[in-house]
């Protein structure tokens, strides 16, 4: 089935990609990495640009956790120091606003962690809506802090300006590359589907494409899946509940444990799991080339069909022509507009609300999910 997808992906390709042996190129490819994970990592595999994570922030607005960049030496690629708060609102606001005397201390923490990487990759993913503005001008003013060394930017999937809170222009403008996070379409509060349809991430792609420099923008793909069932035993129970459970159930005996008591029963659970093999992925990595994107990233190493990395292979760049150059957007755009207030975006078919950030973190509960 693979074999049959490369070869129709290839028929429309240009000639000079096609003679890659089948193989699906890209003029980048990203890959994630936990810092702990290293084993995971394979030096045949075609990555040119590692994001390792993970530094974070704590309580106090300090850098913490850059992960030591030795780990990874065996690695010839760009290494870009990963930098991420995905859950803290109020932590995220302190660090952001200027009004308080953390950020240009927090900008200089990152400058002096990236010292042995070749960039650093923020992933704010808890960025509240009187936020959106602070946050750019961080972005703005870690760009410059950081002189040579690349800065990329992780951005949630938008497919329309309404919810594109952060504002895909703008970032785009500043950043030396875009990254979209075009998965969780589906989530593990949400209905079952796919974590990234390929119409939707067509969708996604085509949006970008419309607002961010292609020669910047890298779209994200998932290695994970996800599983939802229909029935979840797990909360808590006020006493009547429990009575009702019992007499639903027909458990007549209680069992006790120190006094405390406890009963036992069996429930049938369905489960339905989407995930991505390797002929997904490289049918949704087919889609991206047919729409010109060049760039591509993977969340994450170690998670992902093995025999995908068969089917992609590192190509030279091909010249795209660039957006027009465009003024950042101002806060009184719709983009920009605080949520809650007319004409501010709202949550698109298939998206988590914005807020805090506007989508669900495929780091957040990350010992406990599937995919993270």
């Amino acid at each position: 089935m693979m074999a049959l997808f490369l070869a129709l992906a290839a028929r429309h390709l240009p000639a000079a990609e096609a003679a890659g042996a089948g193989k699906l190129g890209f003029s980048e490819v990203w890959a994630y990495l936990l810092s702990g994970e290293e084993r995971f990592l394979d030096a045949s595999f075609p990555i040119t640009d590692l994001g390792y994570f993970g530094a974070g922030i704590n309580t106090y607005g300090k850098l913490v956790g850059v992960p030591d960049r030795s780990r990874v030496k065996a690695f010839k690629g760009r290494v870009h120091l990963v930098v991420a708060e995905v859950g803290n609102a109020a932590l995220t606001h302190f660090c952001l606003d200027p009004a308080y005397p953390i950020r240009d201390a927090l900008i200089a923490d990152i400058v002096a962690g990236a010292a042995d990487f070749d960039g650093v990759q923020l992933d704010f993913e808890a960025v509240g809506s009187k936020d959106f503005d602070n946050y750019y001008e961080f972005v703005t003013a870690l760009d410059r802090a950081l002189g040579s060394k690349t800065l990329s930017v992780t951005l949630p999937a938008r497919m329309s300006e309404r919810g594109d809170e952060f504002g895909y222009a703008r970032i785009g403008l500043v950043a030396d590359r875009v990254i979209v996070m075009a998965y969780d379409e589906h989530w593990s509060s949400s209905v079952p589907g796919p974590v990234a349809s390929i119409d939707w991430c067509r969708k996604v792609a085509a949006y970008a494409l419309s607002k961010v420099d292609p020669s910047k923008l890298v779209m994200g793909a998932p290695f994970y899946g996800r599983a939802w069932a229909d029935k979840n035993p797990s909360k808590a129970y006020r006493y009547s509940g429990i009575s009702s459970l019992l007499e639903e159930k027909g458990i007549g005996q209680v069992q006790r444990q120190d006094d405390i008591p406890y009963v036992e029963y069996i429930e049938t659970v369905s489960v339905k799991v989407y995930f991505d093999d390797s002929a997904s992925t490289l049918s949704r990595l087919g889609m991206y080339r047919a729409a010109s994107v060049g760039k591509v990233a993977f969340w994450r190493l170690g998670q992902e069909d093995p025999s995908v990395w068969a089917g992609i292979c590192v190509m030279a760049a091909t010249p795209a022509p660039a957006l027009p150059a465009a003024s950042p957007s101002s806060p009184s755009s719709p983009s920009m507009l605080p949520a809650g207030s007319a004409g501010a975006p709202q949550a698109e078919a298939g998206q988590a609300p914005p807020g805090t950030g506007g989508y669900p973190s495929p780091l957040a509960g990350l010992a406990s999910s599937g995919g993270n």
